[in-house]
């Protein structure tokens, strides 16, 4: 709003990807009937000592290096005290003043094509708590502590956004970069991806940061999007009025579109932390560190450019397929299969083929039509086999069926018609049949061209050769 500035900052909890719990044993697999996945070092019973997970660790050293953050060779565990239902220990272990990575950031695309480099403060690790259960339980709230203990890493941005646009954007290139890494299943219906938003305004042209919100366990990009949009109006709404922003923790509720006050915002004092007695600090050596960098995938922005240089590809659609590794692995087979229609593979996976996705709520990996059989509607674009317009019709009966391009092409008669003389004739009849539109285009009413181009395409079933039926139908029509 005029006359106003937004300042966001995220805290991106991503759920690790490893096969047990960041202190226990317990299994995290997704799914489990409640309570199924703890044991007593997640449910805390006395005397019983937390064992640091080494893959989690690995794993948010490998997140530290593709963010070009400071990797800490001597991190702390700290306990964070606070009371909540799900939480049974009375606190939670992560880190705070020496986290494990630091001082890092990730560029952003904007809506104009700018880049803009975003700071990341921190990323630390620290372990997830149980969940609260309310619906089926008529007025009481159920405890499931499988989520307990479950290791995350928190990643901490500096407040350096200024719209909610920017702040999906960045989100959004988090996430494919934490699946990139293969360190996070990225699944925000299941929780395993979610992140608090810290919002605030202040006047433009001013320093100062003004009062922020806290918007808590926000588990979509739209979600994010619309709660940030409305605690800006709510907060400018209040400061223009006379008001004051409360810093406090609000809720987003997507039934009604807004946010609502859930607690007075705590502060670092308020959750007393100090140093885990339990767990040793955490020691790292160099030789750890450059293990973890030989592990390091090609990662997003550098595919990008890759086929930007290799496939001839704007960075716009170059950023598209490389938006998640098995949409870009996907492109490439195909490419393989089809290695001089790099552009037209592009059009086709980002166009039919991410539509049919869509419509059927699927990932590429679910999908029904195979690269190599894809290949194989190009190759009949490409030798002119069939047009454009067919090869859409084909396709949907590829997907429908899973047939091959040449058999839909050869059961349904399809194929493109080539010979000159056959348009032509096609051509004659159609101006022998409009001689009113014919005496109308030669008097200079160039828009009729359209209009004999499509009774010609109906007279040939849609099959003629589009660039030849173009060259033949002017020099026909300039008589």
């Amino acid at each position: 709003m005029s006359g106003w500035e937004t300042v966001i900052g995220l805290e991106i909890h991503a759920q690790l990807a490893t096969q047990s719990k960041i202190f226990s044993g317990s299994a995290t697999a997704y799914g489990a009937p409640p309570n199924a996945q703890a044991n007593l070092v997640d449910l805390g019973y006395p005397g019983v000592l937390p064992v640091l997970n080494a893959e989690a660790v690995r794993m948010a050293v490998k997140l530290g290096l593709a963010i070009n953050a400071r990797i800490a060779t001597h991190s702390v565990f700290a306990r964070k005290n606070y009371f909540y239902p799900d939480l049974p220990k009375g606190y939670q272990i992560s880190q705070y003043e020496l986290p494990i990575v630091a001082n890092g950031s990730l560029e952003i695309v904007l809506e104009d094509g700018a880049v803009k480099r975003v700071g990341i403060t921190r990323a630390h690790l620290e372990e997830d708590a149980g969940k609260s259960l309310h619906e089926g339980l008529a007025g009481m709230t159920g405890i499931d502590l499988n989520r307990a203990g479950t290791p995350l890493v928190e990643i901490v941005s500096e407040p350096e956004m200024r719209s909610a646009k920017e702040a999906v954007a960045y989100m959004k290139k988090v996430h494919t970069l934490v699946r990139y890494l293969e360190i996070c299943d990225g699944n925000m219906q299941e929780g395993s991806f979610r992140c608090d938003a810290n919002v605030s305004v202040r006047r433009s042209g001013t320093s100062e940061f003004g009062t922020r919100a806290e918007i808590k366990n926000l588990n979509s990009f739209r979600f994010v999007e619309r709660a940030i949009n409305y605690e800006v109006a709510r907060q400018i709404g209040l400061l223009e009025s006379g008001g004051q922003v409360v810093q406090e923790t609000r809720l987003y509720d997507p039934d009604k579109g807004e946010t609502r006050s859930m607690r007075s915002k705590e502060e670092a004092n308020d959750y007393r932390y100090f140093p885990d007695p339990d767990l040793l600090p955490l020691q790292l050596d160099a030789a750890f560190i450059e293990a973890v960098r030989a592990t390091l995938p090609e990662l997003p922005d550098q595919k990008a450019a890759r086929f930007s240089s290799q496939y001839g590809l704007s960075a716009y659609d170059a950023g598209v397929l490389t938006a998640s590794r098995e949409l870009a692995a996907y492109y490439e087979e195909l490419v393989r299969a089809a290695p001089q229609d790099a552009k037209l593979a592009a059009n086709w996976v980002m166009g039919e083929l991410a539509a049919a996705l869509n419509k059927e709520g699927l990932d590429i990996g679910g999908g029904k039509l195979a690269p190599l059989r894809l290949a194989g509607l190009l190759a009949r674009i490409s030798d002119r086999t069939i047009s454009g317009k067919i090869a859409k019709e084909v396709f949907e009966v590829m997907w429908a069926t899973g047939a091959s391009a040449d058999g839909v092409i050869e059961s349904k008669g399809l194929k493109q018609i080539t010979d000159s003389s056959a348009i032509e004739r096609a051509i004659d009849e159609v101006m022998a049949k409009n001689p009113t539109q014919l005496a109308e285009y030669r008097a200079g009413k160039d828009k009729l061209f359209g209009f004999f181009v499509g009774q010609v395409m109906k007279a040939t079933g849609g099959k003629a050769n589009p660039a030849q039926l173009n060259d033949l139908l002017r020099s026909k029509l300039s008589g």
